[in-house]
């Protein structure tokens, strides 16, 4: 796959982010590289090879699952920069169109 500055810019639109001209070149030179390391990936013959579904043979050692009461409401907004009586209240950061 060719990585173009089209590319580029669809990815700044979508990120919602703006890049310098360095920044440009770092990152086209960059999704090249990961490109062609999965084209070397494709390239290879996987036919017989066992899927691995764990990265390990061990078990997984879990905790059990207790239910726990760590904080109530109001010590959770105790410490909050701003709250109603009820809920955190934060900036909105998803700009519209």
């Amino acid at each position: 796959m060719k990585i173009d500055p089209e590319t580029i810019d669809k990815l700044e639109v979508l990120a919602k982010l703006k890049f310098s001209d360095a920044e440009r070149a770092g990152i086209m030179s960059d999704l090249e590289n990961v490109t062609a390391f999965f084209d070397k990936i494709a390239a290879l013959d996987t036919g017989n090879v066992e899927p691995l579904v764990y990265m390990n043979s061990e078990p997984n050692k879990l905790r059990p699952d207790e239910a726990r009461i760590l904080t109530n409401q109001t010590e959770a907004l105790q410490n909050a920069p701003r709250s109603d009586e009820e809920f955190f209240i934060v900036p909105k950061v998803i700009k519209g169109k």
